[in-house]
């Protein structure tokens, strides 16, 4: 399998970011690891392994970025504004430098995010902020509520798609939000799962194509998302 490894100082981020990029061809893929996890974790847990007839025959190109969670969401030494606002310059970082990365070397236009447990919330996050930059997400196994990590923070809410989307009138942002197909699944049993049932239902309300998918059980681990990204990537 072609496998690179990249690493670069990150403006945004005032620090070096890394990521693996699998596949030289294909559907780009931009992949976010779990709460705290690293750009290397869906390669540790066996997923991109699980995923290479397709990565290989060149279905699939997996943009595997870093999370700086443990700075932002969990850094419960910071406050929460401090969180909110790294988070954001996570953001950037994702819109002003990962993205244009991709377009620079892969160019078919329909870019993908993917995640699991918190990498879902992250690529909730960005389908719905930035609708049109991705025109698919698959989220497996999420938790939405993102207003928890930042309570008391002013760009909570924003930051939350359960908070924000509920009163998002403006045709600007529902317009390519309803051309990006969303794909909640999670367990039955997940600990979050009304969450994704809400996400859902708020979506499906705006007009978005969004699918909520409930797997028998808990369902939050790595077999169970193996199964997931062999029916929805």
């Amino acid at each position: 399998m072609h496998r690179q490894h990249r690493k670069w100082w990150s403006p945004a981020l005032e620090r070096d970011m890394e990521l693996l990029v699998f596949g030289d061809r294909g559907t780009p893929v931009l992949v976010f690891p779990t709460s705290r996890g690293r750009f290397y974790q869906w390669e540790d847990f066996g997923l991109v392994a699980h995923m290479a007839p397709r990565i290989d025959g060149g279905w699939l190109q997996l943009w595997c970025v870093d999370s700086v969670d443990a700075e932002s969401f969990y850094a419960k030494d910071r406050s929460p504004d401090q969180r909110a606002a790294r988070h954001l310059a996570y953001e950037r970082y994702l819109l002003d430098e990962v993205v244009p990365a991709i377009r620079a070397e892969n160019d078919v236009p329909f870019l993908i995010a993917a995640g699991t447990s918190f990498g879902a919330t992250h690529a909730a996050m960005l389908v719905t902020r930035h609708p049109g930059v991705a025109r698919k997400a698959v989220c497996l196994s999420g938790a939405y509520a993102v207003s928890r990590w930042l309570d008391g923070s002013a760009d909570a809410y924003f930051l939350d798609p359960l908070a924000f989307l509920p009163g998002l009138t403006e045709e600007r942002y529902l317009a390519p939000l309803r051309e990006t197909e969303i794909v909640i699944a999670t367990g039955e049993l997940d600990p979050n799962v009304e969450e994704s049932k809400r996400l859902a239902a708020v979506l499906q309300e705006k007009g978005v194509p969004a699918d909520l998918h409930l797997w028998q059980g808990w369902a939050h681990d790595w077999p169970f998302w193996k199964e997931m990204v062999d029916v929805f990537l």
